[in-house]
């Protein structure tokens, strides 16, 4: 029986990191499957359901592609059309799901909801973003990582996160440099939130314990002979965008937008940029969104959090990241489902 059968993913730092990079291998060899059309449908009448709160794109279509890919059946709640939470508790809502479906994708807005799901679950509870983590998220960034990476493994890599360091991905890439021991440098002028939420409180004694990860506003030492760098929208998922907390935010990090003076200051031709999606990149898909006056005070009219030539240049990798979450959630379901060893 495989090691990952029948357990829950519901965040990186209930694994280790032979299990993490385990998932890495078995996530690399289902690409090459699929890239080569040898792939074989092992999830055939399996019943998957995919639960969302929040909106999402990529982590949706990846599930949707996954679940195909490997014959699943699928259904897609959108929590506002059921009962989940409102007329009926979580706890009922699971021991009813437990009948009815093999494994449940759950994305919503409190790590707390979400593990109460899972504790009245018998079947896999996945986490497909918490306003806490994001682990498929950086799954993915780790094969991609990976993937980038030449005569190193990734606990040998530099990885330089920069902004707005208060939000699901900085948690997440936390957890990844406590338990894989790579250096990470969260560049922001701001500080991590202390809260009497208990995740966040746990990832803050993860920096305490742990050498390789640093909080610095000094953007030359956090990026000198980076490796990657990765970056995220300012305001995150479930933060009010208005105009004012918009230009709360940009007065704040927009000397910490990654542009070609980032990209120098890394001193690495063969830095790798980025970015979870989607991203503030295009001024036309963006300049509604804040005040003409913020724009030309902070001078963004090439981007926001990223400029467009450094996303679209040979840097980046972002897409690449969006790609291989269909790999790694792939990964992730068929070992919590499957008993047998995948390979």
């Amino acid at each position: 029986m495989n090691q990952f059968y029948n357990k829950h993913f519901l965040k990186l730092s209930d694994f280790s990191k032979e299990n993490i990079y385990e998932l890495i291998k078995i996530s690399k060899k289902l690409k090459y499957e699929k890239k080569n059309f040898k792939e074989k449908k092992k999830l055939v009448n399996k019943n998957i359901i995919l639960i969302f709160e929040k909106n999402s794109t990529r982590t949706r279509c990846s599930f949707e592609i996954a679940c195909f890919d490997q014959g699943a059946n699928v259904t897609y709640l959108n929590i506002k059309d059921s009962h989940i939470g409102v007329k009926e508790s979580l706890k009922d809502s699971a021991r009813i799901l437990n009948n009815m479906y093999h494994g449940i994708e759950y994305r919503g807005k409190h790590q707390k909801n979400l593990e109460i799901f899972a504790n009245y679950s018998t079947i896999p509870v996945w986490n497909g973003l918490t306003n806490e983590f994001h682990p498929t998220q950086i799954l993915a960034d780790l094969l991609t990582i990976k993937e980038n990476i030449k005569n190193k493994e990734i606990d040998q890599i530099k990885l330089s996160y920069i902004g707005d360091i208060n939000n699901n991905i900085s948690y997440s890439l936390i957890e990844a440099a406590s338990i894989i021991g790579f250096e990470l440098f969260l560049i922001s002028p701001q500080k991590l939130n202390f809260s009497k939420n208990i995740y966040i409180n746990n990832i803050i004694k993860k920096i305490n314990n742990n050498g390789n990860i640093n909080i610095t506003n000094n953007i030359n030492l956090g990026i000198k002979n980076t490796d990657f760098i990765y970056t995220d929208v300012w305001l995150s998922m479930g933060e009010k965008k208005s105009s004012q907390a918009w230009e709360k935010k940009i007065e704040k990090l927009y000397t910490y937008q990654v542009n070609k003076l980032l990209l120098k200051k890394s001193q690495n031709n063969n830095v790798k940029v980025m970015h979870c999606l989607p991203s503030l990149h295009l001024y036309k898909h963006y300049k509604n969104l804040f005040t003409k006056e913020i724009i030309s005070k902070y001078n963004l009219y090439n981007g926001v959090e990223i400029t467009d030539d450094i996303f679209e240049s040979n840097n980046s990798i972002i897409f690449q990241q969006a790609e291989n979450k269909i790999h790694t959630i792939k990964a992730i379901m068929m070992t919590s489902l499957l008993k047998e060893e995948i390979f």
